[in-house]
């Protein structure tokens, strides 16, 4: 078990460095005495305290949990083969064929960071929010500030948890029905396509118990458009109303939906995204 813990922490430190900060979506800085990210840097990306990646790496914290490791190899842009040995390090069973997918290939997260400009989320097929940028938590709010079971749209438009209270008033111009009712479409495909996922298979269970709206839209026999692409306005504490084209970007091979907020070049609602990129929101947002 010891030998397992010092190859997990050996594994951490070496991904760790090898990792650029531009790569990661953070701003490249002078007087950087290594390559690779900070401590602190894995810590606030992965969403995790400081002081735990640093017991990770030196050996002294055990049993990470699933949730933890799978958050430290999304923001290390580890490749398969690499996540899994992170889990096998750890004493953890990797994420088994047959069940939703979390793994955001290092190319993705790559071009997303490179697009700092852009709002940008990935999700999962159950639409479990895996990844964000910098503008993401300036216009949504930091999904950091919500517990990694919460990040769900389903659970924000359905539930009554922290994820709905976080939820910003947003009006989809298809209309709030038909926005809902795409969601509840997609879990369905999601739910045929991934029968052996517990989690996806409790998620289902607790909207259907615990709302109307949800339950009505899943017995509708009438099929409903999947989530693509939507225009709607925000309504943003600190900017105001600002109306955004929102686009889902599907990955191939990885079945995750890369979400973007975008606004017409030289439009007021590109100012305000423009103002939310120098504020980044904090007047609005609570930080860790």
């Amino acid at each position: 078990m010891a030998a397992s813990r010092s190859a997990f922490g050996a594994l951490l430190r070496a991904w760790r460095d090898r990792l650029s900060p531009t790569d990661a979506g953070l701003a490249a800085t002078a007087g950087r005495r290594a390559p690779g990210l900070r401590r602190e840097e894995l810590a606030q990306l992965a969403g995790l305290s400081v002081d735990y990646v640093l017991r990770l790496e030196q050996s002294r914290a055990t049993n990470p949990s699933a949730q933890v490791v799978g958050a430290l190899a999304r923001t290390l842009q580890l490749s398969r083969t690499e996540r899994d040995q992170l889990y096998r390090a750890a004493g953890l069973l990797p994420p088994q064929d047959g069940t939703v997918g979390t793994h955001v290939p290092p190319g993705i997260q790559r071009l997303a960071a490179r697009l700092g400009d852009v709002p940008i989320g990935v999700f999962t097929a159950d639409w479990t929010l895996v990844w964000w940028n910098t503008m993401w938590s300036a216009l949504l709010g930091d999904p950091s500030m919500v517990p990694a079971s919460e990040r769900n749209l389903a659970r924000a438009l359905f539930g009554d948890g922290v994820a709905h209270a976080s939820l910003l008033p947003i009006e989809s111009e298809r209309g709030q029905e038909a926005f809902e009712a795409s969601i509840v479409a997609d879990l369905k495909d999601a739910a045929s396509r991934y029968p052996a996922d517990v989690q996806l298979d409790r998620l289902v269970s607790e909207l259907r118990a615990g709302s109307d709206d949800f339950a009505r839209h899943w017995a509708a026999r009438t099929p409903a458009a999947e989530h693509t692409t939507d225009c709607k306005t925000i309504r943003h504490p600190e900017v105001g109303d600002i109306l955004l084209d929102c686009d889902v970007l599907i990955v191939p091979g990885a079945d995750l939906r890369m979400v973007t907020y975008t606004a017409a070049l030289g439009s007021s609602d590109a100012g305000r995204l423009d103002l939310l990129r120098v504020t980044g929101g904090q007047t609005a947002t609570a930080r860790p």
